[in-house]
């Protein structure tokens, strides 16, 4: 059964550090976007972000912390009871040309400020203060949450931040919308060259941690706006399903996960090709092969076919030697070439399990450097 509880209300049960905002502000303040979409869509808390029509810096700082503030956009980042809290202060935004980074002004109203951002469903807001609109919802958004739609505001939407194309194939893989007709037209003209690289790769690198990101890159390459390397569709979802198994899951950071997810499907190739086509026949062999790669290259490897990896990243690429270079020395080794060539071949001999303890890799180590036979 639907719930009948007000928006706000809701919120407030999901968001506690609501509470201290409401104690201390003065000005309109406004729950807006993520937090009041997945609301509507039953599910659960977002990350909150709070529109001030006002000074959101000054909100920020009467809630006792030290805010990060960002002045350009007039917002600031808070944590309030253990979370993270964004403000920004109401704003209205124009392109002087595709692609380029917005000019602000200060909004004197919360629909100015709705009016700025990317899609319907993300231009809901609801206010804090009691006895308003339990939504201000100029735009229908929600309606197209209820027809599961993802509509732009206006026609120059895509041309003024091309981004927004790659935040549709986000949220469109996300949430299982699809996208309104002149929408999907306008998005398929959508020319990304009029961004920089650098803010092309940021969003995308948004979209490659989401747990949809194959979906994801499968709706941009429909939409003719990505050209995935190839098989890089495929390689996308073996590598999500990868990422989800040990030792794999633990290890990767979420970017780095990303990082797996965009190099997989849009490439470029480095060397995983050339690695997931070795066959190591011992530890030792598998340790030279991986060695100085780095995690990306080694799961996209592993995603090709190379199930040697999950020995390497859980137990191989840890192996160390009990001893090192001063013991070498304090032997009678001298440094150089000698003492590198005894240690190298004492963890050869320790990983293909020819050697067990301090002495025995003392010893391996030692014959090596010297030159004698093992």
């Amino acid at each position: 059964m639907p719930s009948t509880a007000k928006p706000i209300e809701e919120l407030r049960r999901a968001h506690p550090e609501l509470a201290a905002v409401e104690a201390v502000a003065t000005e309109p303040v406004y729950v807006v976007g993520g937090a009041v979409r997945d609301l509507l869509l039953g599910r659960g808390r977002a990350d909150l972000d709070l529109v001030v029509v006002g000074d959101a810096a000054a909100l920020a700082a009467r809630l006792g912390a030290a805010p990060v503030n960002h002045e350009r956009f007039g917002t600031a980042k808070v944590e309030i009871e253990g979370s993270a809290v964004d403000f920004a202060s109401a704003r209205t935004e124009t392109y002087a040309r595709p692609g380029s980074l917005p000019d602000v002004e200060p909004a004197r109203v919360i629909e100015d400020d709705l009016g700025r951002r990317d899609f319907s469903v993300n231009a809901i807001a609801v206010p804090l203060a009691h006895g308003g609109p339990d939504l201000v919802d100029p735009y229908g958004g929600r309606a197209d949450i209820d027809a599961g739609l993802l509509r732009v505001l206006h026609d120059a939407s895509f041309a003024d931040d091309p981004t927004r194309a790659i935040r549709a194939a986000r949220y469109a893989a996300r949430l299982g919308f699809g996208l309104e007709p002149e929408t999907e037209a306008l998005l398929r003209a959508t020319d990304l060259g009029t961004v920089s690289a650098e803010r092309r790769e940021a969003e995308l690198l948004r979209l490659a941690v989401e747990a949809s990101a194959p979906r994801g890159f499968e709706l941009l390459a429909e939409w003719g706006l990505v050209r995935p390397r190839p098989g890089g569709l495929d390689l996308a979802a073996a590598v999500a399903q990868l990422l989800e198994r040990h030792p794999w899951r633990e290890a990767l950071a979420p970017v780095g996960r990303g990082r797996v997810l965009l190099a997989a499907a849009l490439g470029p190739v480095a060397g995983e090709e050339e690695l997931a086509a070795t066959v190591p026949t011992c530890p030792s062999q598998a340790v030279e092969a991986a060695r100085g790669r780095d995690r990306v290259e080694l799961a996209l490897a592993r995603a090709l076919g190379a199930e040697w990896l999950d020995h390497y990243v859980r137990e191989w690429s840890a192996v160390t030697l009990e001893i090192d270079g001063a013991d070498l020395i304090a032997a009678g080794v001298p440094e150089g070439e000698a003492l590198g060539r005894g240690l190298k071949e004492a963890l050869r001999a320790k990983l293909d399990g020819e050697v067990d303890g301090r002495e025995q890799e003392l010893a391996a180590a030692l014959a090596a450097a010297r030159g004698e036979s093992a």
